[in-house]
């Protein structure tokens, strides 16, 4: 099971978020590749990179950050925001990144999805990111009608990597994943998914990597690290062995 430490970007800061709320905002650094570095450091093989203030505006908002991190990290790359147009994706994948995150555009334009999928073989990632089960999109701003579920089931056989579902209730609040909702989501489609919201420590980490043969691929976490709750190197050696 992977681990991918999180690095969120707002005004070309470090920052977390508390339930996606733009308003509620954690300021944890004026660095983005020396916190890269710090979990290369750690033995991260992946990082997950969200240009926040893209996924509001539809457009990148951070690309001189993401760049920076993507020239100094050693590992994969894993980057969301605002990605929505071929030219974007492109775009990114020819600076180094190494899988693309589309949340937004899934829900409202899935053939765009479908077509990046078949032409970057294993590189895009679908976040479906959820609200009391029903998909959220526009940085979380706004609730479909799709449950989670539905909305999964339309990528699976479009080539698209993996799922990435993040339970918004949970996100940047320390209160533990939602194991259940994730694993379930894991059984009821055949794409590998990745846990991520509210990781607020190793037992986390130990329980999603005994679910990792129901189809969980990975864990994002981002508070927990920074607010030095979660062991990365800890959290590595652990999903290792999954």
């Amino acid at each position: 099971m992977i681990v991918f430490p999180a690095i969120d970007l707002k005004g070309g800061e470090v920052v977390r978020l508390a339930e996606g709320d733009m308003n509620r905002v954690t300021v944890y650094g004026d660095d983005p590749a020396a916190q890269a570095m710090l979990f290369a450091d750690a033995g991260a093989g992946h990082v997950h990179v969200v240009d926040l203030d893209g996924a509001f505006a539809g457009e990148s908002r951070n690309r001189a950050a993401v760049e920076a991190i993507v020239a100094d990290f050693p590992g994969h790359v894993q980057l969301g925001g605002g990605i929505r147009t071929p030219e974007a994706v492109e775009g990114w994948f020819d600076l180094g990144v190494a899988r693309i995150v589309i949340g937004s555009a899934a829900l409202k334009d899935p053939r765009f999805v479908k077509e990046m999928a078949r032409e970057w073989e294993g590189g895009i990632v679908v976040a479906v990111d959820a609200r009391d089960g029903m998909v959220a999109t526009e940085g979380w701003a706004e609730v479909s009608d799709v449950p989670v579920a539905d909305m999964a089931r339309r990528f699976e056989d479009a080539g698209v990597a993996s799922l990435l579902f993040t339970d918004i209730g949970r996100d940047g609040l320390l209160v533990g994943c939602n194991i259940d909702a994730t694993v379930e989501l894991a059984r009821q489609t055949d794409l590998p998914v990745i846990a991520s919201g509210g990781v607020k420590g190793l037992d986390d980490i130990h329980v999603l990597s005994l679910n990792a043969g129901e189809g969980i691929e990975g864990v994002i976490t981002g508070r927990a690290l920074y607010d030095g709750r979660l062991d990365l190197a800890a959290a590595l050696a652990m999903a290792a062995r999954s």
